[in-house]
């Protein structure tokens, strides 16, 4: 695919023409968003008690012996790329915020070629054998072993063999690091499966180069998990975040089809939080960036709060949602006009919708599970249950829970019982069947 290179002038244009216009939009970004509303048109699936989970309190990897690692034909073969830490940048929001941002914006190396990362070319990165480094947040993917206590604990020898010849690749949403993606990893391997835990840190993404680190760590990731899937048996699992994590999915299955097809019916199940939104849609874009810019101070971080609101001497639930801070409401406000014009560009759209339309159309045949909110403030619920519904008509098996006042992939932390018990239902249902316990 080309580069966007050609276009920086009329993108810094672009930009400035977005600055210009915030001024008039700015007003309505600051009135109050109506009350949200629980969709009712999805069916949520009963739910059995939490099961047990055992968990270490230490690190596994760090008690491996090289002898025990021989023992794991996959391991000679796994590749990492040495990780290459650049300073981050990010936008001011001091004094002369609407000037700062716009300066940040129309000269941001990472907005104006934001999206060829999409395209991600087949790179030849310097490659290295597996090590056990000490843990850096700052690299792109990590094994993750299981728990010894954990395949000691299965009675069905059936079950622990499947888990064992499973690996579950975590995708992160944007700005994520591995330290964020730690808690899953750990509920995984607790329960027999090895792990993969990948993210882009926001410091490749902000210092974004065509074929660079960045791409050449999906080539690399992709690469990895074909030397595990050489073994027969071996299969994988998906477990994507936010729309991020879920396009990276969407271009990790394209490769695969260019590669061997074969592999994509290796893979036996997805797993999607907060997302899709199949379609380039500015505002998801500028709320997406504003929330990794903004991190905890970001409004989409925060859920909603259930209140009684008295109707007439009635008292009825009412959800009420925290609004955007002054500088929050004017980086969305230039965010949203600059996505309006790169997401549109040719180039761009053209291979957003190739990904999008292989997400939408080819995914491989097994079963989903979708787990979103109606306070996500970044990914509208209306868009995954719209995306649920094709996916059914298509004859997909899907799964869907509505965590109603949970915010943008913090599902997990707000209500873990929830979150656990909907993975483990999945798995055990539609995954791994000869795991499912005897009722």
């Amino acid at each position: 695919m080309g580069t966007l290179g050609g276009i920086q002038r009329p993108l810094v244009a672009a930009a400035a023409a977005a600055i210009a216009s915030v001024s008039v939009d700015l007003p309505t970004k600051f009135t109050p968003s109506c009350t949200l509303e629980t969709s009712s048109s999805l069916q949520r699936p009963s739910l059995k008690s939490c099961d047990c989970l055992q968990k270490s309190n230490s690190s596994w990897v760090s008690q491996i012996s090289l002898s025990k690692l021989s023992d794991l034909s996959f391991v000679n073969r796994i590749r990492v790329p040495l990780p290459r830490v650049t300073n981050n940048q990010f936008i001011s929001l001091g004094p002369g915020t609407h000037q700062n941002l716009a300066s940040s914006v129309a000269s941001s190396p990472f907005l104006i070629s934001l999206y060829q990362s999409a395209d991600l070319a087949k790179a030849q990165p310097t490659l290295y054998k597996l090590t056990l480094p000490a843990y850096s947040s700052d690299v792109s993917y990590r094994w993750h072993l299981p728990e010894p206590s954990a395949c000691d604990a299965f009675a069905n020898p059936d079950c622990s063999s499947a888990k064992t010849k499973t690996v579950v690749v975590l995708l992160g949403w944007l700005g994520a690091k591995q330290k964020h993606m730690r808690r899953y990893a750990d509920w995984y391997t607790s329960r027999g499966f090895h792990v993969i835990t990948f993210t882009f840190p926001m410091s490749e993404i902000l210092s974004y180069q065509v074929g660079g680190k960045a791409e050449q760590q999906v080539d690399s990731l992709v690469n990895h998990l074909a030397d595990w899937l050489e073994e027969n048996e071996k299969s994988l699992i998906f477990h994507t975040f936010s729309n991020t994590g879920w396009l990276t999915y969407g271009v990790i299955l394209e490769k695969f089809q260019k590669q061997d097809p074969s592999l994509m019916s290796r893979i036996r199940g997805c797993i999607v939080d907060s997302a899709p939104v199949a379609a380039p849609d500015p505002q998801v874009w500028a709320s997406g960036f504003s929330a990794a810019f903004l991190k905890k101070q970001s409004a989409a971080t925060k859920g909603s709060t259930m209140t009684n609101s008295a109707r007439g001497g009635i008292t009825s639930p009412q959800e009420q949602t925290t609004q955007p801070a002054l500088t929050e409401a004017a980086l969305l406000a230039v965010l949203e006009k600059f996505f309006e014009v790169v997401l549109n560009l040719p180039k761009v759209n053209r291979r957003l919708s190739d990904v999008l339309g292989l997400l939408t159309t080819k995914q491989p045949s097994c079963p989903q599970l979708y787990i979103y909110s109606s306070a996500d403030r970044v990914i509208p619920a209306a868009s995954v249950e719209s995306f649920i519904e094709e996916q059914r008509k298509s004859g997909h098996e899907v799964r869907a829970c509505n965590f109603i006042s949970t915010p943008h992939v913090d599902h997990y932390r707000n209500q873990p019982s929830l979150y656990t018990s909907q993975l483990t239902q999945f798995l055990e249902d539609c995954v791994l069947t000869c795991c499912k316990r005897s009722s």
